[in-house]
């Protein structure tokens, strides 16, 4: 009876395509958004690969400069891809939501290893046995990395970093210890549990100039959403005129799915002074 079935379908299907003329391929290309570039660290010691998106302005106007937005979890397999889609959206000029901006998209070796600071959990250090390099990937930052995008390509002084769960705790420990290597600091669902929560419990360097703060979580048990929070009251607390600071709690989303809805809600908030 199966088989029947199968053979009424097949006869059915073939009988739809007898006659009916398929448009001819006149020609196929491959379609690309960016550009891949290795580099060699010293600082890492290793061989790193960046993704790069480019406004389509940027090869049209020689002289324009253009802001930078620096992704962790940057390969085409993570991050790359949908936020540079943002990016590109959100430039457009009916939107008009961001600035044209070049994303610099970093992809990851071992992301236990660089977005941690040693922890003296036991659990911790049984579970990512490679973590607490932290500070070398930010010395890589801002020793090689931006110095090489600033000398490479034609960029403005105004940075922003893009980080998630352990790229959240990454940027957070940046934002407290080393903020102005960064303007603008877009931080959803940090992992602030690590090293129990001690992070949270460390003063932030002072700073001077201009901060656009942005965190967002969604809904990922207790202590994911009560550290999240406290982020933000912690930094609220501290709050200076020359800081700019928004959380969001998006509460149908979850680990898994909010960097997304909360990069473009970021955007909106950190670029349009309106919602300032």
């Amino acid at each position: 009876m199966i088989l029947r079935v199968l053979s009424l379908i097949l006869i059915f299907t073939t009988h739809l395509l007898v006659g009916q003329e398929l448009p001819e391929k006149i020609d196929e290309a491959d379609f690309s958004i960016g550009k891949s570039i290795g580099i060699k660290s010293k600082v890492l010691d290793e061989d790193r690969r960046l993704n790069i998106y480019l406004p389509s302005s940027y090869s049209e106007d020689s002289l324009k400069t253009y802001p930078v937005i620096y992704l962790l979890d940057g390969s085409k397999d993570e991050d790359f891809i949908h936020i540079s889609g943002i990016v590109q959206f959100g430039s457009f000029s009916w939107i008009n939501m961001v600035p044209e901006s070049i994303v610099v998209g970093i992809e990851n070796i071992d992301r236990k290893r660089d977005f941690t600071y040693p922890s003296q959990n036991e659990l911790d250090q049984k579970e990512f046995p490679s973590s607490g390099k932290s500070e070398t990937f930010i010395t890589f930052l801002e020793k090689e990395l931006q110095p090489f995008i600033d000398s490479t390509y034609r960029t403005t002084e105004l940075k922003t970093i893009i980080g998630q769960s352990l790229g959240g705790l990454l940027a957070t420990e940046i934002l407290f210890k080393k903020p102005d290597l960064f303007d603008n600091y877009i931080i959803v669902s940090p992992s602030l549990w690590w090293d129990d929560e001690k992070l949270l419990d460390e003063q932030p360097v002072p700073y001077d100039s201009n901060k656009s703060i942005y965190i967002a979580g969604g809904k990922e048990g207790e202590i994911m959403e009560r550290t999240t929070k406290k982020l933000f009251d912690k930094l609220k607390g501290n709050q200076k005129q020359s800081m700019y600071l928004f959380y969001e709690f998006l509460e149908d989303k979850t680990h898994g799915d909010a960097l997304h809805i909360a990069v473009y809600n970021a955007f909106e908030k950190i670029f349009n002074p309106n919602k300032k």
